[in-house]
């Protein structure tokens, strides 16, 4: 049911135009609430929306996912911007490769994810964090960028699990 292949250039291209997707999307956003609504120099700074269960809260992540391992220092910024570019350049490698739509449609979203949050740590030396979901009882504030990672990374194991018996991929 889930093992239909689409294989070769289609996919790949298809994996790349969502990954320029993303990195448009996540940037745009970002501009916006940095640039348009000023909230960059005001970290803390929040705009109410659904308040209390949603609201743009703005927060610079100096880390990586959920700002676990802050790197502060110059070295440490190029080090995560040196592993997330290897990771998105490995993921491009396999989209090449990719023979299913979920496995392009998951190489995709973490790609343009990556480059998105390494657009804005070469830009700012952080990463903007924006969507505050904590009234739903979700303790962390993240953009565009990392939920696709989030939903790529579920995407491939969804894949995984749906196809790990066919060792052809």
């Amino acid at each position: 049911m889930f093992r239909r292949r689409t294989g070769g250039r289609a996919t790949a291209i298809s994996g790349f135009a969502l990954a320029a997707l993303v990195i448009a999307l996540d940037q745009l956003s970002k501009y916006w609430i940095v640039q348009v609504q000023g909230l960059g120099a005001a970290e803390g700074s929040r705009i109410p929306v659904l308040d209390p269960w949603f609201n743009l809260t703005m927060v610079w992540n100096r880390g990586v996912s959920f700002g676990l391992f802050a790197a502060d220092s110059l070295w440490q910024r190029a080090l995560l911007i040196a592993f997330s570019l290897t990771i998105a350049g490995l993921l491009a490698v396999w989209l090449t490769k990719a023979t299913r739509a979920m496995q392009a449609i998951a190489f995709g979203l973490i790609i343009g994810g990556a480059i998105g949050n390494v657009i804005d740590r070469v830009i700012y030396g952080a990463v903007a964090d924006f969507l505050d979901f904590s009234g739903l009882w979700f303790p962390y504030v993240f953009n565009v960028a990392d939920a696709a990672i989030s939903v790529g990374v579920v995407a491939l194991i969804a894949d995984l699990i749906m196809n790990g018996e066919d060792r052809r991929a």
